[in-house]
């Protein structure tokens, strides 16, 4: 086991990576403070990996609330199931709630917990690579709306990130791919040298090899815990962690929550900023193909939805949490391993960007 943590004055919190962690005790009752503990988890994980959870915690009083799967259920009819859950069983303000699962069941069960009498303890337990590398570390909260994905929430932290890699082993690939989408955003926004181990061991990484897999989930989590002990509640540097995000959330929202994996919307997205950054002339255009390749070596899309006008991204990014004041604000790259968030580029550029031919440049680069 390894683990990392993240600097928070009295809101610090371990990051414990390894295998068979679900079953270890000590890294749970070492963060519950009552009796009373909830497991938020779905329909899908439940089956794997409730019944081992609830063994492990078998000294305290466990109410399971199973959510229904997908993306379309991130919304207040389904949290107010956790709310019902927790009503029901009468969980009192010491009561520690655990989410197992992807990032929609911790985002939700994060959310739920920050509001839920005022607040209480909650611990992720990410089962989906996406999750363990991104969603559950920073204390980033909270539902959809159809206007907009994530526009409600809180910042709330976790008592624990508990990453049990074995369940990676249970995810489906196209799965696994969507999270490689997050690992590979670390190597463009902070760390080439990343960049470079991820295109000599991203084959390893898709044949669930546990040595790669451990590797890229702890370079990931420390990267990110490095942004949010100097950034915690996105006012300045933890933007750059949305690299693609505003473009991707522009798909899943037009598109449907659901109908793209996040990762996938955020991979065609981050192609979308790095063919802006490119037009600003502040990366070549080699460099962003070495990107667009790796990318699609991780069997993600790299072109946009054909149906998605321009003007469709444009309405959906206006609603984009990084906005101030009317003004879009965009991460781009300054060069490979240095991201900015940025208000300060020409509309035509991203007008042009908008309307690149990406497919064509997926057929030029392709691995």
């Amino acid at each position: 086991m390894q683990t990392l943590q993240v600097d928070l004055g009295e809101r610090s919190y371990p990051i414990h990576i390894g295998e068979r962690l679900i079953d270890r005790g000590e890294l749970f009752s070492s963060k519950i403070r009552g009796r009373k503990v909830a497991i938020v988890t779905n329909e899908t994980v439940a089956p794997l990996y409730l019944d081992r959870l609830i063994q492990t915690l078998s000294d305290y009083a466990v109410t399971p609330v199973i959510l229904p799967d997908g993306e379309e259920y991130k919304n207040w009819q389904t949290l107010q199931l956790i709310f019902d859950g927790l009503l029901n069983a009468r969980h009192d303000r010491n009561t520690t709630v655990i989410a197992l699962g992807g990032g929609v069941i911790g985002d939700m069960a994060g959310y739920a917990a920050a509001s839920y009498q005022r607040g209480v303890d909650f611990i992720q337990v990410p089962t989906t690579l996406l999750s363990q590398v991104d969603s559950s570390v920073g204390g980033k909260t909270g539902i959809n709306h159809p206007l907009g994905k994530n526009m409600i929430g809180a910042f709330y932290q976790p008592r624990a990130v508990v990453i049990d890699t074995t369940t990676l082993a249970t995810l489906p690939p196209r799965e696994l791919s969507a999270g490689l989408a997050e690992v590979i955003k670390y190597g463009l926004i902070c760390d080439e040298a990343f960049l470079g181990w991820l295109e000599e061991n991203v084959d390893r990484l898709r044949a669930l090899d546990s040595v790669a897999l451990s590797e890229a989930i702890h370079r990931s989590c420390a990267a990110k815990a490095r942004v949010v002990n100097a950034d915690e509640r996105e006012s300045g540097m933890r933007a750059i962690l949305n690299l693609g995000h505003t473009f991707g959330h522009a798909i899943e929202t037009h598109m449907g929550y659901g109908v793209w994996l996040h990762g996938e919307a955020v991979a065609a997205g981050t192609v979308m900023a790095l063919e802006m950054s490119c037009r600003l002339g502040w990366i070549q255009q080699a460099e962003r193909d070495r990107a667009v390749r790796l990318l699609q070596r991780a069997a993600l899309p790299v072109v946009p939805p054909a149906e998605m006008q321009p003007e469709d991204f444009l309405e959906h990014m206006a609603v984009d949490k990084k906005a101030l004041n009317g003004q879009l604000r965009l991460v781009l790259l300054r060069q490979m391993g240095e991201a900015v968030v940025t208000g300060d580029f020409p509309r035509d550029v991203l007008e042009a960007t908008l309307s690149a031919n990406y497919g064509a440049m997926s057929e030029q680069t392709g691995a």
